[in-house]
């Protein structure tokens, strides 16, 4: 009993903060060998490039998203803008229709966003092709700083970084971005070490001749296409001064269900991408991808509760100081936890407790997203949780 609670102990650490640890040793000895990766310059010929935007119903945000579009920094005649509105049943197709220096694609019928994506890249003739979401804002450069690393032939895909806003830190949302600040860290000694292990949807392109069709009833579709262009024998580079910012959810029931849905997603990824789980076939991808993905999502949420139960029958069983000290710091963390879930629903607001909460209910979802993608419950097609309102 003491042995499967060490191991479980020993899984969950590594999982949240060991393989950061480790990831950053990786990454020092890497550079005192090699140097460090250097991006290429941005007085390069830029390839030629195509701008999907997905949009669902998006009538009070899009006039914003396309002025942004607009204003996106690069070279002339090598940029062309594609917006998507798949089954959009409000003004959407409409207000998109205003502006001429935009392409639009709509269909009434809702299909999923991977479809619409689909779609869209028949009508696409460029060397490379980001994708953004209609609910998310790109800083004036971002494509240029993504598309310069296209220079490097062994780069197969580019991923942003996602800047989560939020008018105040005055809700448990504000674990989200403490969560985004962390996986940056992350992202970035994994695009150093060797590659990212996926990208994330509001910011990411790929080049056009590695792009494969994924399953029309992909939920990831964002870290399917990226993942299978990885499986091709290329990198996919984090570009984190390019980024895509967007609000925190409306509240954290909104915050859940988005990552119920990234839960059975990541479930259906695995099995999907059974070949990158062995690491004599991608060494350092394999470990990567197990590291950072595969144990979020899926055996490190049931070993956090048996590592519980188990301490609490070996402190039954046992007078040593060292389980006792374990398992008062895991009823004191679990139980900040619990106060923060509570507080949240009287709509009172004690910051010290975002993170514990932001975190058990993540753990949470994880649990919630392999049952629903077993039971077969989770659609495809978009299901967006509401964001904050606050003027941008």
């Amino acid at each position: 009993m003491e042995i499967l609670f060490w191991l479980s102990l020993f899984v969950v650490f590594y999982t949240f903060l060991g393989y950061g640890i480790v990831l950053y040793i990786l990454v020092r000895i890497r550079r005192a060998l090699k140097g460090r990766r250097l991006a290429p310059g941005l007085d390069q010929d830029f390839p030629s490039l195509t701008l999907i935007i997905a949009a669902y119903n998006e009538e009070s945000i899009i006039e914003e998203k396309i002025l942004n579009t607009l204003e996106l920094s690069y070279p002339a005649g090598k940029l062309e803008l594609i917006f998507v509105t798949d089954g959009s049943s409000d003004r959407t197709p409409e207000l998109v229709s205003r502006y001429s220096q935009v392409k639009l694609l709509h269909t009434p019928a809702r299909s999923g966003k991977i479809l619409a994506v689909h779609r869209a890249m028949h009508e696409v003739t460029s060397e490379v092709v980001v994708y953004t979401d209609a609910n998310t804002f790109l800083n004036k450069d971002a494509l240029l700083l993504i598309a310069r690393h296209y220079a490097d032939p062994t780069v197969g895909a580019v991923s942003g970084e996602k800047r989560v806003m939020q008018d105040s830190l005055s809700d448990a949302t504000a674990g989200e971005g403490f969560y985004w600040k962390y996986e940056s860290a992350l992202k970035k000694w994994d695009s150093e070490l060797y590659s990212v292990v996926g990208a994330a949807g509001e910011l990411f392109s790929v080049r056009r001749s590695l792009y494969k069709e994924v399953e029309p009833d992909t939920i990831l579709d964002d870290f399917m296409i990226s993942m299978r262009i990885a499986q091709q024998g290329y990198r996919i580079i984090y570009e984190p001064d390019a980024y895509a910012s967007e609000l925190s959810s409306e509240n954290i029931t909104e915050e859940l269900k988005r990552k119920v849905r990234i839960a059975a997603g990541g479930i259906q990824s695995i099995l999907r991408l059974q070949k990158l789980l062995n690491p004599f076939h991608y060494p350092m991808l394999s470990f990567q991808y197990i590291s950072h993905r595969v144990l979020r999502w899926t055996i490190t949420p049931f070993l956090m509760i048996l590592a519980f139960i188990l301490n609490i029958l070996i402190v039954s069983q046992s007078a040593h100081w060292i389980y006792a000290l374990i398992l008062a710091g895991q009823l004191l963390f679990y139980g900040l936890a619990l106060a923060g879930w509570i507080l949240e629903k009287r709509k009172i607001k004690v910051k010290a407790l975002f993170v514990p909460y932001y975190f058990c209910m993540m753990n949470y979802a994880v649990l919630a997203g392999i049952r629903r993608y077993f039971k077969g419950t989770q659609s495809a097609a978009w299901d967006k949780a509401k964001r904050k309102s606050v003027q941008i």
